[in-house]
């Protein structure tokens, strides 16, 4: 089996914005924010949600303007650029997929590769999907803390929103908005459940000066066991567990205590910040949301890439005026308890 990699049409709106046009001059300017990668590569292994089998997972850096790029392993020539247009399938996680290769459960991985503004690297993996690990964004922060950050001699990209669009499914809603301070995230969640509903289902983050390995990175996944149990018999979320979601039955949680007092709602954050990083840069907005999930966060990416008035690409920022949210600490883990 073999895929190749998707090319898309120049005419296409929602073009991949990942290029080389926005590879400046690898001037020596010192001012400017530099682009990043990994300063070596990093492995580990962890179990497949749905398949239940063991994934190796290894995160290596790339060359200025190669964008974040995934790598299946065993396939030949199985190269996955991070493309909106690519996620095809979002039951329960967002999934990318070109030709005969697919990677799936991108989101938790992407949301630390955002955090720590990583803009070029190649993530290779030797199965279809991402290995769960705990079900949240935690161990890949610590990979990427492990492996350490590395500026490289051109600037950062960022995307940064003009106009507000907004994508709905139902009462369901999501939209990007301008604000020039960073990124700014409100999320809403409605689950008619009396241990979610004990928690606080709206929460607002300003990642001018919130840290994301501190506030959001811990939060799991969560998942109700009678759902678990009907889909494990159908030979799906083989690989769920106690030990890598909230587990929930009709009335409580099962399998211990919260992390976060309303872990659910900042999951749901989380998840959004690596459905929204597919994009192809860290943003700078604010991302308004309602009951969204992974088809509507994949779908107002498609909605703003689709509209050329409602973006823009900045590199022009210094290492003094750059917004704080896109400027990640060094070692993001230190002292967050990991």
């Amino acid at each position: 089996m073999s895929a190749m990699m998707t090319n898309l049409s120049s005419d296409d709106k929602m073009h991949d914005i990942q290029t080389d046009e926005f590879i400046m001059n690898n001037n020596t300017d010192i001012n400017y924010y530099p682009a990043r990668t990994l300063a070596a590569p990093i492995t580990a292994t962890g179990i497949g949600l749905h398949s239940g089998k063991e994934v190796t997972l290894t995160l290596r850096d790339a060359p200025i303007g190669t964008g974040i790029v995934f790598v299946r392993t065993d396939l030949e020539n199985a190269h996955i650029p991070m493309n909106a247009t690519l996620i095809q399938d979002t039951m329960m996680s967002s999934n990318l997929v070109a030709g005969d290769a697919r990677v799936g459960t991108v989101e938790h991985l992407l949301s630390a590769v955002s955090a720590c503004g990583l803009d070029n690297l190649y993530i290779e993996v030797n199965a279809p999907e991402i290995p769960i690990m705990d079900g949240s964004a935690a161990p890949f922060l610590f990979l990427i803390d492990e492996a350490g950050v590395a500026e490289q001699p051109a600037p950062k990209a960022f995307l940064k929103i003009k106009k507000t669009v907004r994508v709905t499914d139902e009462d369901k809603w999501a939209e990007l908005a301008p604000y020039d301070d960073g990124f700014l995230m409100h999320f809403e969640i409605d689950f008619n459940h009396a241990a979610i509903k004990a928690t606080e289902q709206t929460t607002s983050l300003d990642f001018s000066t919130a840290n994301f390995a501190r506030e959001v990175g811990q939060a799991r996944t969560f998942g109700f066991l009678k759902d678990l149990e009907m889909l494990k018999k159908h030979n799906l979320a083989l690989g769920g567990s106690m030990n890598n979601a909230v587990v929930l039955d009709e009335t409580s949680v099962v399998n211990g205590e919260l992390r976060y007092p309303n872990e659910f709602v900042r999951h749901k954050m989380l998840d959004a910040v690596g459905d929204l990083f597919v994009i192809g840069h860290n943003i700078i907005g604010k991302f308004n949301a309602y009951k969204s999930g992974h088809a509507l966060n994949n779908a107002l990416i498609r909605a703003v890439l689709a509209d050329d008035s409602a973006y823009e690409i900045v590199t022009n920022y210094d290492k003094n005026s750059c917004p704080i949210a896109f400027i990640p600490p060094k070692n993001p883990l230190k002292n967050e308890g990991f």
